[in-house]
C-alpha cells in the first residue's frame, strides 16, 4: 500500500516537472535549446546567458538578501561610468593645466593692476571680522578639498609612476579621508558665506557696463563699481552659489552612502561632482589671481579688513561714495591706530 502511494507521488511530481519544463521552453523558445545548439557550433559562447544577467530582468535572478540592487549580478552602468570618467578626466586635466598657463601669460604681459594715485594713509573698513573669518574658512577648506580631489582623480596617472604604488596608496587614503571629513565643513561654511555676502552681490545697472568693458582689465579704462564689481558678483553667483552648492550636494550623496542611494545614482553624482569641481577649481584660479597678484592691495583687504582711501576710490568708487554719504566709514591712521571718523569728500 505504501509502495503504491509512493509510486503515485513520484508520478505526480514527474508530471508537474514535465509541465513546468514545457512551459519554460514555450516561454523562452530561444533559450536553452538555442544555447545547446550554440555550444555545439560555438563552444564557450554564453552571450545569451550574460545578456540575461546584465539585463537585470531575468526571473531566475533571486537572492535571500533584501535591499536596493541586491538582485543585480552585474551592474552594466559601472562600465559606462568608467568610460565616462576617462573622458572628463582627460579633458578636465587639460583645462586645469591651460587655465593657470593663460593666467601666467596675462600676468607676464599686463602685470598687476596698481594704484594710479599715491596712498593717503587713511584706511577704510571693508570687511568685518566675521566676514573675513567665514571667507577664509571657505577658502582653506576649498583648497584642502581641491588638492585632495585632484590627487585622487589624477594621482594614478601623475604621482603613482613617481612615488610608486605603496607610497601613493598611503597618500590616496589620506586624501580620501581628508576629503570625506572636510567636505561637510566646507558645505556648512559655504552656506554661511552665501548668507553673509548675498545682499551685496545683486547685479546693478552699472555692472552691465563693467561686463561690457571687462572691467577695463585689458584697456586700462576705469569702470565704476559698487562694493563688489561685476566680476566678483559673477564669481559669487556662478562659482560660490551654483558650483559650490552642486559639489556640496553631490558630495553628500557620495559621502553618506548609508541613506539607500543605489549605484546608478552614486555614479551619476560622481560624474557631476567631478566635472563641477574641476570647473570650480578652474574658476578659482582666476579669483585667486585677482585677489593676490592681479590687483595691488586686494589681498590686504581680506586679510586685514581695511583698504586705503585711494584704493577704494580707484577700484570701488561707487561703494566709496556710499560710505562717505553714510558717514559710517572707519578710518585708521598710518601707524595703524584705528579711530572712528568720517572721510570728508575732497
Amino acid at each position: 500500500m505504501n509502495r503504491m502511494r509512493l509510486t503515485r507521488w513520484v508520478s505526480c511530481l514527474f508530471v508537474m516537472l514535465t509541465a513546468l519544463c514545457g512551459t519554460a521552453h514555450a516561454q523562452t523558445p530561444d533559450g536553452a535549446q538555442q544555447q545547446a545548439q550554440r555550444q555545439q557550433t560555438q563552444p564557450g559562447n554564453n552571450a545569451p546567458v550574460w545578456r540575461d544577467v546584465r539585463g537585470g530582468e531575468n526571473p531566475y535572478q533571486t537572492t535571500q538578501v533584501r535591499g536596493r540592487e541586491t538582485a543585480v549580478l552585474i551592474q552594466s552602468g559601472g562600465e559606462t561610468w568608467r568610460q565616462t570618467r576617462r573622458v572628463f578626466t582627460y579633458y578636465g586635466g587639460w583645462v586645469l593645466a591651460i587655465v593657470p598657463l593663460l593666467i601666467g601669460l596675462f600676468y607676464w604681459r599686463k602685470g598687476a593692476i596698481k594704484l594710479k594715485e599715491k596712498p593717503t594713509g587713511r584706511l577704510m573698513a571693508r570687511f568685518t571680522d566675521w566676514q573675513r573669518m567665514i571667507h577664509w574658512t571657505v577658502a582653506i577648506t576649498f583648497c584642502v578639498l581641491a588638492l585632495s580631489g585632484l590627487i585622487m582623480l589624477f594621482g594614478k596617472y601623475v604621482l603613482m609612476p613617481v612615488f610608486g604604488r605603496t607610497l601613493f596608496s598611503w597618500l590616496a587614503i589620506l586624501c580620501k579621508n581628508l576629503h570625506n571629513f572636510v567636505g561637510p565643513v566646507f558645505a556648512l561654511a559655504l552656506i554661511l558665506m552665501i548668507l553673509t555676502f548675498i545682499k551685496d552681490n545683486f547685479l546693478k545697472i552699472y555692472d552691465f557696463k563693467w561686463i561690457a568693458k571687462l572691467g577695463g582689465i585689458v584697456s586700462g579704462e576705469h569702470v565704476p563699481s559698487g562694493r563688489f564689481n561685476a566680476g566678483e558678483k559673477l564669481w559669487f553667483w556662478g562659482g560660490v552659489m551654483f558650483l559650490g552648492i552642486v559639489v556640496s550636494a553631490t558630495g553628500f550623496v557620495l559621502d553618506f552612502a548609508n541613506f539607500g542611494q543605489g549605484r546608478e545614482l552614486m555614479q551619476l553624482a560622481n560624474v557631476v561632482h567631478a566635472v563641477s569641481a574641476m570647473m570650480f577649481v578652474a574658476a578659482f584660479f582666476g579669483h585667486a589671481y585677482m585677489g593676490t597678484l592681479g590687483t595691488e592691495g586686494a589681498y590686504q583687504a581680506m586679510r586685514q579688513g581695511v583698504v586705503d582711501e585711494t584704493w577704494a576710490k580707484e577700484h570701488h568708487d561707487i561703494w566709496y561714495q556710499e560710505m562717505i554719504n553714510s558717514k559710517s566709514s572707519t578710518v585708521a591712521g598710518a601707524q595703524g591706530l584705528v579711530i572712528p571718523t568720517t572721510i570728508k569728500q575732497g
